[in-house]
């Protein structure tokens, strides 16, 4: 079975409220796409409709080419952790296991397989349901993992890991893709992203805004821009902004510049008497991408809180 996610054109509308407007994009084998956007920009609607969990009333939704309804063993074809929840709280972690093993014709030995592969050997016997949300995810990988799949979807499977857990993720999720399979993961985590993904959709408002490389996103949002340092940041602030350069504080003691280039900010923070530590080229990070590209996007957006600091009052 060939490894790909492909989503085309899906709609979907909850009474007055479209949740999916054209969602269209494709998951590949080998790489692992991180799959990004605001609250209720349509990702776990999407999730759902691979899945066959929710219809859409347009478009099409495809597991190597084949709807998910289709599938006669579907945790051999695509293996999925949407809910770390959604498990009987009274049975053990291994019983939960076997049930969904006998469901889809896999063995005993397979399921002591994803048990060590999950690291849950020394919990095997508990109950599920006083596992914390770390041990929880772990256990619905092992069940995405039962199959093994050549399509794996998690939806936020940093929740709640220790930074060991958090580490063995990354490690995790770069493995299953170097071994051929397409790997959807849906995360808010961006800095877990940037060491994790290969490739990002973004989405927002039910469609797709960006498609592209982790690699090429972080160098558009890098390209023409200045990272400055200095311990009187207002000063700068206004010398080059006076000059016609875009700001940003990004640090207490820190600038990110676009519109001038890197000598013309230094020969005006001497003219001005204004010093500085450093001028150099910005490295955007993953987070700072994303809230550039979905700045417009955001549905449910706090009001700003005051700042009261003394570096807000100057």
């Amino acid at each position: 079975m060939e490894a790909t996610i492909e989503v085309s054109g899906l709609r979907k509308k909850f009474g007055p409220h479209l949740a999916l407007n054209g969602m269209t994009f494709t998951v590949e084998p080998g790489q692992v796409t991180g799959f990004v956007g605001p609250n209720g920009a349509g990702k776990s609607t999407t999730m759902r409709v691979v899945l066959g969990l929710d219809a859409a009333d347009e478009g099409t939704a495809l597991v190597g080419g084949q709807p998910y309804a289709s599938l006669r063993h579907p945790l051999s074809h695509v293996g999925a952790l949407l809910d770390a929840a959604a498990l009987q709280p009274s049975r053990s972690a291994r019983n939960h296991l076997l049930w969904l093993a006998h469901s889809q014709g896999l063995t005993a030995r397979r399921v002591d397989a994803v048990i060590e592969q999950a690291g849950l050997e020394s919990v095997v016997r508990r109950k599920a349901g006083g596992f914390s949300l770390g041990m929880r995810q772990r256990l619905g990988i092992a069940a995405a993992m039962l199959g093994d799949p050549p399509v794996l979807m998690m939806d936020e499977p940093f929740n709640g890991m220790d930074p060991e857990g958090i580490v063995w993720m990354r490690g995790f999720l770069r493995s299953l893709a170097g071994q051929g399979r397409a790997v959807l993961v849906s995360s808010h985590l961006m800095s877990e992203l940037q060491d994790t993904a290969d490739h990002l959709v973004v989405v927002g408002r039910g469609k797709v805004i960006a498609d592209t490389s982790v690699r090429e996103l972080l160098s558009a949002a890098s390209r023409d821009r200045i990272t400055v340092r200095t311990t009187t940041r207002s000063e700068a602030m206004t010398v080059l902004a006076h000059a016609g350069a875009t700001v940003a504080a990004t640090g207490r003691d820190t600038l990110t510049i676009s519109g001038l280039p890197a000598d013309r900010v230094v020969a005006l923070l001497g003219e001005s008497a204004v010093p500085f530590s450093e001028v150099s080229a910005h490295h955007a990070s993953l987070e700072e991408a994303y809230m550039e590209l979905t700045k417009d996007e955001v549905e449910f957006r706090a009001a700003a809180a005051e700042d009261t600091t003394e570096e807000a009052a100057r």
